[in-house]
């Protein structure tokens, strides 16, 4: 169905019934009679092909149209692919929200930022509550300069009805979550890391002590070097 869709884009060959077309390559262009242009192709063994019916005179290659179609499928493909998916992730409060829920809403908010969706916190006002809009107000902004660092507000809130809203938008490209699994191995290498970098500063402090007390200074201090570009090396 998708292909049949694609098909229908392009005219080709006899279905293009303009008097005459324009021909674009790799050496230019040319305008010719349409009749002309729908031999030339057939003696190279190609397709003319209209890439730009609205122009004046229309513009046309010559290709393979198999290999014309196969090609906007693909570069449709990437361009699909490169589009980042963003979504609207919303968070409700009350107008006196307590502060270990506005603690959990934040964390949450943050992390739909970090995640690079957009965030939509609005303040729900029930019955004789729309009183305190102002305190509702307060608080979104509040929230909103406890995402500064990683959203930046649309607009101001606005009162909707019985809703006050306030729109965050993340400040760079979302990125992929890491998984548990991935920051348990992370952790894991640092440690096998530090444990490293203490076992090769104990293997100093040996050879240090067992050097003899008129080994001299110099001799130390060759000892500190190496171990000193050992761990640097490390790093």
């Amino acid at each position: 169905m998708k292909n049949d869709k694609l098909k229908n884009q392009y005219r080709i060959n006899e279905q293009i019934r303009v008097r005459e077309v324009r021909i674009v390559g790799d050496n230019g262009s040319t305008v010719v009679p349409t009749r002309d242009a729908i031999n030339m192709a057939h003696e190279q063994g190609v397709d003319l092909v209209e890439i730009s019916p609205n122009a004046n005179p229309p513009v046309c290659r010559l290709i393979d149209y198999s290999k014309f179609l196969y090609q906007q499928k693909k570069r449709q493909k990437e361009m699909k692919a490169k589009q980042v998916k963003v979504e609207v992730k919303e968070i409700r409060f009350g107008p006196q929200t307590d502060e270990h829920d506005y603690q959990f809403k934040l964390k949450h908010a943050k992390e739909f930022l970090e995640e690079g969706n957009k965030v939509r916190a609005y303040v729900f006002f029930r019955g004789r509550s729309i009183l305190f809009k102002e305190q509702g107000e307060v608080l979104l902004l509040r929230f909103a300069n406890d995402l500064e660092e990683v959203g930046k507000v649309e607009g101001m809130p606005s009162l909707e009805g019985k809703k006050m809203f306030l729109y965050l938008a993340p400040k760079k490209a979302g990125s992929k979550k890491m998984s548990q699994q991935a920051r348990d191995r992370e952790a894991a290498e640092q440690e096998a890391k530090e444990a490293k970098k203490a076992q090769q500063a104990e293997k100093v402090e040996a050879e240090a002590a067992e050097m003899p007390a008129n080994g001299g200074l110099f001799a130390n201090a060759k000892i500190s070097a190496d171990a000193l570009k050992k761990l640097t090396e490390e790093e």
